[in-house]
């Protein structure tokens, strides 16, 4: 007796076999949002800049610290500087953006640093990892939880003009602020201190700076 062969259902394997790729499609498609959802790193990029004198700004700054860096480029873009409001506004953005951490990466991220004299700017980024950065947890997913400061105001008082020596050489006109630190709220940092700035060719630098304020 013969046994009847089946007849194969062309269409209906067709369907079946166009489902299959399609859950394939989806779980692969589902395991790369997941793997990549972790892995996404933030970009921090370059949004404006005072070329003549090297000054940058991210677009990761605070609004306070974009609106002290147009005061600096209308500042530094008069025909006339205009040396201690120019002075003033260093000593405003370095502490501004230094004691800022929420915004920042992570410890290796160091606000300030395009303000400190430049012969000094590797020891400084070193001491403030080591000190002030220390605890600043990474960030580059955007994942980060920890309660970091946010700076809202810095007042700055000239205490006056003084010679200041660093290595061989002596700034005879070196500037000293006095600073008041306003936070977001109160994580109980630094509120207070004093800056040292010195000339650098026409930049003015930070070369110093205190817990405690200058007399």
């Amino acid at each position: 007796m013969k046994k009847k062969k089946r007849k194969i259902n062309v269409k209906r394997v067709a369907i079946l076999i166009i489902l299959l790729v399609l859950i394939i499609v989806g779980s692969v498609l589902a395991i790369g949002k997941l793997t990549n959802k972790g892995t996404k790193t933030k970009e921090v990029k370059e949004v404006a800049s005072i070329e003549a004198y090297g000054y940058t700004l991210r677009d990761n700054a605070t609004a306070y610290y974009k609106k002290l860096f147009k005061e600096l480029e209308k500042t530094l873009n008069k025909k006339e500087v205009d040396e201690e409001k120019y002075a003033e506004l260093v000593a405003q953005m370095f502490i501004a953006d230094f004691f800022n951490l929420d915004n920042k990466i992570n410890k290796n991220d160091v606000g300030g640093k395009q303000f400190v004299y430049a012969d000094y700017q590797n020891d400084f980024e070193r001491f403030a990892m080591d000190a002030m950065y220390k605890s600043v947890e990474n960030d580059v997913y955007g994942e980060r939880n920890q309660e970091l400061p946010i700076v809202s105001n810095v007042e700055v008082t000239k205490v006056g003009n003084e010679a200041y020596t660093y290595g061989e050489n002596t700034d005879e006109n070196a500037y000293i602020f006095n600073f008041v630190i306003e936070y977001k709220d109160d994580l109980e940092y630094q509120t207070e201190g004093s800056l040292t700035l010195i000339h650098n060719g026409n930049k003015i630098e930070v070369a110093a700076m205190s817990e405690k304020q200058a007399n």
